[in-house]
């Protein structure tokens, strides 16, 4: 393949990466998606019902992090919260999800900021907990100058970095876990309320295995690659009473037809690449490398063409 049709190739890949990655954003986005997480994953609402964390709990509408946020707005309105906090020294940080909410209890309602990452690599060069443990500081920091000012840090809002990693590793999936702070005492016992330390948590929400957990079951079903889009509207709605609207459905059948139509070319492309490679190595026709490989009659006048492509050192996706 020669440059121009490499850089041809991962551009088309990066693109229907990009699609793909943001319809899993948007059926994130969702609500009673939110509310499900919420409840199985945050102490606060853990005795909740779903529909009280949609329709009470849950503040405005969860901004996405595709839409763009202009430097210096971050702290504009806390109402407003953008998706993206922004430094001088540092550039920009890009949140999937980010939106506010507030928690029911017997005093003053508390305010949490929470942001979900959907994250497909579990393993890109760095521990993912300590990239949450920073989103989480600078949703602290980014507070400045709106939840609180000068010396009154009595108002800041804790803040939650929740991940649902897609693709995680064998030992790791079918797991929830938090990471929190607490108190240890090292000389005596101080036993400072809760509420002044406990300001930011991290949740890892590792898909796959087979747990029963409904957030699990959920987001196993919503993100699936395989399922259909039928039986994920029947299970998210019998099973969680999820209301599918148009927009919800829209986005549930993108993703489904996208990542059908990605694994598709992805195995026509190997069976494709697997003749190639018998013909070159084995030296034999086109036709026997198909025999051998038992490749299907119906099958063989498209491979072909992909093959034939493939010795035209042309891009195959």
């Amino acid at each position: 393949m020669n440059m121009d049709t490499k850089i041809s190739a991962d551009m088309d890949a990066a693109d229907i990466n990009a699609r793909y990655d943001h319809a899993c954003k948007t059926l994130l986005a969702e609500k009673y998606i939110l509310a499900w997480i919420m409840r199985d994953c945050l102490d606060e609402y853990r005795d909740i019902s779903i529909e009280d964390i949609v329709t009470k709990y849950i503040e405005g509408t969860p901004q996405i992090g595709e839409v763009p946020v202009m430097p210096n707005e971050t702290n504009a309105a806390i109402r407003g919260i953008g998706t993206e906090d922004t430094s001088i020294n540092e550039g920009c940080i890009s949140y999937d999800i980010r939106f506010m909410a507030t928690v029911p209890s017997t005093g003053k309602p508390i305010q949490l900021i929470i942001n979900v990452e959907a994250q497909n690599d579990f393993s890109p060069g760095y521990p993912l907990v300590k990239r949450a443990l920073y989103y989480c500081a600078r949703m602290i920091s980014a507070q400045y100058g709106t939840e609180f000012g000068k010396m009154d840090y009595a108002k800041i809002k804790k803040v939650y970095s929740i991940w649902i990693c897609i693709d995680p590793p064998k030992k790791r999936r079918g797991t929830v876990t938090a990471y929190k702070m607490r108190e240890c005492d090292l000389v005596g016992k101080a036993e400072e309320p809760l509420a002044n330390y406990d300001l930011l948590t991290v949740v890892m929400v590792c898909l796959g295995g087979k747990r029963r957990r409904a957030v699990l079951r959920l987001l196993n079903t919503l993100l699936s690659k395989t399922t259909k889009v039928a039986t994920k509207k029947k299970v998210l709605e019998r099973d969680f009473n999820i209301p599918m609207n148009t927009k919800f459905e829209e986005e549930a059948t993108f993703m489904c037809n996208l990542s059908e139509g990605v694994y598709k070319r992805g195995y026509d492309k190997g069976k494709a690449q697997a003749v190639w490679t018998l013909m070159k190595t084995a030296n034999v026709t086109k036709e026997k490398a198909m025999d051998l490989l038992e490749i299907p009659p119906e099958k063989r006048e498209a491979y072909g063409k992909l093959v034939q492509k493939m010795g035209q050192g042309k891009s195959v996706l």
